[in-house]
């Protein structure tokens, strides 16, 4: 699998932790964050990378892993 890097738009709180809230592809679509059901150290076992994974619910129902490696956010393709 492929790493898709995306721009996020989220909130910082006052713990220094970031919420993301919306994922901006490169087409220009923006896809709305439902809802963070886990934040956690991970690596990325399908395109490789490690960093903080967000287990993200979208509309629909539809679970994603998020990614910020190395300064940048990616999802995987």
């Amino acid at each position: 699998m492929e790493k898709q890097y995306v721009r996020v738009n989220g909130n910082w709180e006052e713990d220094g932790s970031f919420i993301p809230l919306f994922i901006l592809w490169e087409n220009g679509l923006k896809y709305k964050i439902e809802k963070i059901v886990q934040r956690c150290p991970a690596a990325s076992l399908k395109s490789g990378g490690a960093g903080l994974r967000y287990t993200c619910l979208f509309s629909q129902g539809q679970r994603r892993y998020l990614y910020f490696c190395e300064n940048r956010w990616f999802i995987e393709k």
